[in-house]
């Protein structure tokens, strides 16, 4: 426990101070070791973890033995990539991102149950796949996606394998269960996420890591492309230049924490 004191932390910062640490924690975590950090009564720290829970900030884990941050809490840390002079600095990234490699670049983040697509810059190539801002895309069967799951502790990854039916939506989605888990150990070890024609026929796609100043996920830049133009060989040569931006989205939203 650190050096604060409960008569020293006003009500009015408490509910603040609990996002905080639910925030700064690896994984989920229960009222008893945000309470280690903040020193508060029990009853209060269940208490402010009850409102949290019912108002949608935080969320229980798929385990059920601890607490995540929920849609509302996802949404203020989306808020931070959306703001007008961040957006204009990921445009610009997005924008040379697109011009180099020539195809349909995204940011998305996690959801509870899918990936959501934040941001987006189109190719001027006739033939392009629609998946417009705010498309929900599966974990499973997608780059962006499988970046994800690679980011989740190996009980959190079990838990989501076995609660989530995996329905083909081509006949090359990974519906085997072990198949994906050692698809997603890949990634782990990679850095980097494919998508071959796994949640679309004739789609690919390839997804790094937007990670924040602790090296955690935060977001996932990927391209995607028919594959008339691309195959995942040609899509992995791009892998630099993908993560490069990916770097630079990652500076920039940590620039922008710090000034807040």
């Amino acid at each position: 426990m650190d050096d604060r004191k409960t008569d020293t932390i006003p009500t009015n910062l408490r509910l603040l101070m609990v996002i905080e640490e639910i925030a700064r924690a690896e994984g989920p975590v229960t009222p008893t070791v945000v309470n280690e950090a903040l020193g508060l009564p029990k009853p209060t720290i269940h208490r402010l973890f009850t409102t949290l829970e019912d108002e949608g900030f935080i969320q229980p884990d798929l385990e059920g033995r601890g607490f995540s941050p929920g849609p509302r809490l996802r949404a203020m840390a989306g808020g931070i990539l959306s703001s007008r002079r961040v957006r204009t600095a990921r445009q610009a990234i997005l924008q040379n991102l697109s011009r180099e490699i020539g195809e349909t670049c995204n940011i998305s983040l996690p959801a509870r149950d899918a990936m959501i697509y934040l941001e987006r810059v189109e190719t001027e190539w006739p033939l392009r796949i629609q998946l417009p801002i705010g498309t929900r895309v599966p974990f499973y069967c997608t780059a962006s996606g499988k970046m994800y799951l690679s980011s989740l502790s190996q009980a959190h990854l079990r838990a989501y394998l076995d609660a989530t039916p995996l329905e083909a939506r081509t006949p090359n989605t990974i519906t085997d269960r072990p198949a994906l888990a050692a698809e997603i150990a890949d990634v782990r070890r990679q850095g980097y996420a494919l998508d071959r024609e796994e949640f679309m026929t004739d789609m690919v796609a390839l997804a790094v890591p937007v990670v924040d100043a602790g090296g955690r996920l935060m977001a996932t830049l990927s391209f995607h492309a028919p594959t008339q133009r691309f195959d995942a060989e040609r899509a992995v040569a791009c892998l630099g230049t993908l993560r490069g931006a990916a770097d630079a989205l990652s500076r920039m939203i940590d620039g922008e924490s710090r000034l807040r």
